[in-house]
């Protein structure tokens, strides 16, 4: 199995984020490449996740298939050889992009992202444990850890690059991207979870919460962008082992997270680049997780993770 963690395409590169290196193709159209980088807190990690970029790339162009007529996105197409014969001087690295490349439309990205909250977990539930809030603001009392959240919370934060992001107020996403805009980006958000919430419950796993981008194309459209439902920027549980009140078996990265958290807690990590030492076990079973996932939702077993 190919491991990429970085990209070299004989295009000129616009951007290169935590997983994905982004290439300019002509004014209209961008290649996104899903390297097998992994991040937690922020952080990219310096060992990779053996198939994580074709898991990323694969399950957002399958999920693009499921939003088609519901929401407009930025995919042209994540067909290998259709990219190739679209760009023909990405042939000689045909094996390097195999999987893992997107063709998509360029759009200019709204500087948020649009989280969805469904069940109350992750850093919702680290900040309501401690004092009650979700971004500052109130939630109700007596609130378990994994908990159904209803109605469903919308939750922005500010997207970084290298930094950490913030949860902020929809007061202050209105502020950042315009009133009509922050209720456009909010509406699509919560079409996409719900649609995708009954998806894969039908497939036996519950995502407790997801994490969108938008960008305005050179048609003046707002556009899904990035991801979409994937391990990387939604929370998976089995529906079978779930439990409110505690953690939750998972089908992410929260493993790796909370292998994080311990090294935090016992002084050997500050919560800040660079990350810890990971263990090769650990990458391993990462990677199985984002690959489970994939086949549960999919049903395709060849497609992604063949050595």
């Amino acid at each position: 199995m190919v491991l990429v963690t970085t990209s070299d395409l004989p295009l000129r590169k616009v951007s290169q984020g935590k997983v994905r290196d982004v290439y300019a193709i002509d004014p209209d159209r961008l290649l996104l490449i899903a390297t097998d980088r992994i991040s937690a807190f922020d952080v990219v990690m310096a060992e990779p996740v053996p198939a994580k970029g074709q898991v990323l790339t694969q399950m957002s162009a399958w999920w693009c298939r499921q939003l088609d007529g519901l929401v407009l996105h930025h995919m042209i197409t994540a067909d290998t050889d259709e990219i190739v014969n679209a760009v023909p001087s990405l042939a000689p690295h045909r094996d390097a992009i195999d999987g893992r490349a997107t063709l998509c439309r360029r759009a200019d990205v709204f500087p948020v992202e649009c989280v969805v909250r469904g069940y109350l977990a992750g850093s919702a539930w680290k900040e309501y444990s401690t004092r009650g809030t979700l971004a500052g603001e109130r939630l109700g009392e007596d609130l378990l850890e994994s908990q159904p959240l209803t109605p469903r919370i919308f939750s922005p934060a500010t997207k970084s690059a290298t930094g950490h992001d913030e949860n902020i107020t929809v007061e202050r996403m209105r502020d950042i991207v315009g009133g009509e805009v922050a209720q456009e980006l909010e509406c699509m958000s919560r079409a996409i979870y719900e649609r995708g919430c009954e998806i894969a419950l039908q497939r036996g796993i519950i995502i407790a919460d997801a994490k969108f981008e938008f960008g305005r194309d050179t048609q003046g459209r707002v556009l899904l962008i990035d991801e979409v439902l994937t391990p990387d920027s939604s929370r998976f549980w089995p529906q079978s082992e779930y439990r409110p009140g505690r953690p939750q078996s998972s089908y992410d990265k929260q493993p790796l997270r909370d292998y994080l958290e311990a090294e935090r807690h016992a002084g050997r990590w500050n919560g800040e680049a660079p990350a810890p030492p990971l263990p090769h076990e650990l990458m391993l079973a990462t990677s199985e997780r984002y690959l489970e996932a994939f086949r549960r939702l999919t049903g395709w077993y060849r497609t992604v993770g063949a050595s």
